[in-house]
């Protein structure tokens, strides 16, 4: 399992997320509190949109421990940006530690990273595999199943490109979410898959708590939304909500002891547009199996 924290709003500071925070990412990376092993250390991934220079993220990933890491504390340090994601990776499933299995992962203007788990998925890989289009499935390069998931994103994104933006989002989650289930209850039934994801294109963004699993069982998910973000001499927070343009953080774990953090209910989406939170929406798993 991992730990990601993402942010769409007002241009903020990396390091307003990454290290400032009394619960930031690098502490999540060594003293996670919400997962039973409590370190992150195979590797860590930062993306950020510039939307005046391009419609594409800037990635930045590392296998190196994210807590030893002197370049991202630079980075940190001097980049701002308005839609931030950043990942800290524990590996699963005996999966290699490379820079190619570090999340997050993009393809064209798309941005995505998982904390969780695919069930099944070293005997749902070769039906996966054989099911993706030409594209998806040459734009793999590691061995994750987080990018194998993301594969099918890609999949069901490309086919609802006449969609407007946040209803093809949207769906093309939730057909994946479908396909991947239905793989999982041919080929490897009674696998729980954990679900906790980010998608977005730098302006509209989808975040997903799902597990096919007990509830109790979910992996950890929390919003924050306000009016903007501030982090003052190592104490963070969100302003209330105001009428001027808001913030959402989606975090793995709350960074901060502010009021401000809510969990995201079990099975279900939140839809983020340029910092506001246009939709929430219920994932029934049940209809996605036998």
């Amino acid at each position: 399992m991992c730990r990601f924290t993402f942010y769409m709003g007002k241009p903020i500071v990396l390091s307003s997320l990454i290290t400032e925070p009394k619960h930031s990412l690098i502490r999540q990376s060594f003293a996670a509190k919400e997962r039973e092993e409590p370190l992150n250390g195979d590797g860590f991934g930062l993306a950020w949109y510039n939307h005046e220079l391009s419609m594409e993220p800037a990635l930045f990933k590392s296998v190196s421990p994210a807590w030893s890491n002197n370049n991202l504390m630079e980075i940190c340090r001097t980049v701002q940006s308005t839609c931030i994601l950043a990942h800290v990776r524990a590996a699963t499933q005996s999966l290699i530690v490379s820079e190619s299995n570090c999340h997050p992962f993009k393809w064209n203007q798309f941005t995505f990273m998982h904390n969780g788990d695919v069930g099944g998925f070293g005997k749902i890989k070769r039906a996966l595999l054989s099911s993706l289009s030409d594209e998806a499935f040459n734009h793999i390069k590691g061995t994750t199943d987080s990018e194998h998931f993301f594969a099918v994103l890609i999949d069901e994104l490309s086919q609802l490109s006449g969609l407007e933006p946040h209803d093809r989002m949207a769906t093309a989650m939730m057909r994946s979410i479908k396909r991947v289930c239905k793989l999982i209850d041919e080929h490897a039934p009674g696998a729980h898959s954990y679900l906790n994801f980010v998608v977005t294109d730098g302006r509209l963004a989808l975040a997903v708590r799902f597990t096919t699993d007990v509830e109790e069982h979910a992996d950890s998910l929390y919003i924050n939304i306000g009016k903007s973000y501030h982090c003052e001499e190592g104490v963070c927070y969100m302003t209330e909500l105001g009428e001027s343009k808001k913030s959402v953080i989606i975090s793995s774990e709350p960074l901060s002891k502010d009021p401000g953090w809510e969990k995201i209910p079990v099975n279900s989406m939140i839809l983020v547009n340029e910092g506001q939170v246009l939709d929430r929406m219920d994932i029934n798993y049940k209809q996605f199996v036998k």
